[in-house]
């Protein structure tokens, strides 16, 4: 191809909690999902980890916005700022004018043409030439190195910010799926509602995510639990601080409700599975990624549940970005990338 020096091939994983962008097999970007932007003019003023910073301590002339929301974009302005923004964090780094863009953008398998019409567009606004869309489960397969062009059922269970991914996929093609709306934002509002209705205490987002990351259990019996973490916060009643040791118990009591959301929908995936497939999947065990799968003890709880083995993925986080990232360089070979 002529001037493909002057092509920039990206693969993205629009989160709605961070966004990865692989550039030539590299990790260039690995930021939260969320821009501020100056409500006097409506610019931008910061993107990724700088906003993030920003998010619930701004004043009323900043307003930090999570473009997406349930795994698909919610403000579309907003979201198409936020691509801009990141494209250009990664070329600011070298070359003074802007490459023609090819891009493969993963959405949830649950999106309707409308959701998947908004990504694409905001992607070509954003400065893409060639955008395709690949679904998040069958990213995520190939990020965790399945074949999925092979005749073999393969299941993955994908639990991001926004959503849960639940897919078996057999000769290149999700056969059947269920994406439901119960994943990371999910847990983090449910653990500031459980410390507001147990421990009297009001947190914030950012530190509920905290409490997430380092307590986080989907069983309160572990093999080696983590430390309690602790909070500060005011008292609801007295506008006091208080200190409160939050355990991985607190935690999977109140993620309970949630996680039994998944396992019914993955039973619901299993029962729509043909036979065959059925078969394959007990041999092969089912894939977990995304965030979700750090959930201390997840694995367990599912394998229980379901009678099937639960294996989770090398560095969950980023394997719907790796996949993205294998896609993209072969956007010929795959039939399931849609233009």
């Amino acid at each position: 191809m002529a001037f493909s020096f002057l092509t920039q091939e990206l693969a993205i994983d629009l989160g709605t909690a961070n966004t990865v962008i692989f550039l030539n097999d590299k990790i260039v970007l690995d930021e939260p999902s969320i821009v501020a932007i100056d409500q006097t003019n409506g610019k931008p003023i910061a993107f990724g980890h700088m906003a993030r910073m920003m998010h619930e301590r701004t004043n009323p002339n900043i307003k930090t916005v999570r473009p997406l929301k349930d795994g698909v974009i919610a403000d579309f302005n907003a979201a198409e700022l936020m691509i801009r923004g990141f494209v250009k964090m990664i070329n600011n780094r070298k070359g003074w004018f802007t490459p023609n863009l090819k891009m493969v953008v993963a959405v949830p398998a649950g999106s309707t043409e409308v959701e998947i019409r908004a990504v694409r567009d905001s992607s070509e606004h954003a400065g893409g030439h060639d955008v395709y869309i690949i679904y998040e489960p069958m990213a995520a397969a190939l990020g965790i190195g399945l074949d999925v062009t092979a005749p073999v059922g393969q299941m993955v269970v994908d639990i991001g910010g926004g959503t849960a991914e639940i897919a078996v996929i057999s000769l290149g093609g999700i056969v059947c799926k269920e994406s439901i709306r119960v994943a990371g934002d999910v847990f983090t509002a449910e653990i500031q509602q459980y410390m507001r209705q147990q421990h009297n205490i009001k947190v914030g987002e950012i530190t509920s995510e905290l409490i997430k990351i380092n307590v986080g259990a989907a069983l309160s019996e572990l093999d080696n639990p983590p430390e309690p973490y602790v909070v500060r916060g005011p008292n609801l009643m007295t506008a006091h601080p208080v200190e409160i040791g939050v355990t991985h118990q607190d935690v999977a009591h109140c993620l309970d409700k949630s996680i039994a959301k998944i396992e019914t929908a993955i039973l619901n995936v299993l029962e729509k599975t043909p036979p065959e497939l059925y078969s394959d999947i007990v041999d092969n065990g089912i894939y977990l990624s995304g965030g979700g799968a750090l959930l201390r003890g997840l694995d367990k709880r599912l394998s229980k549940k379901v009678n099937i083995p639960f294996k989770v993925a090398d560095d969950p986080l980023r394997a719907v970005a790796r996949g993205t990232c294998a896609a993209l360089k072969n956007v010929e070979k795959y039939p399931f990338l849609m233009k």
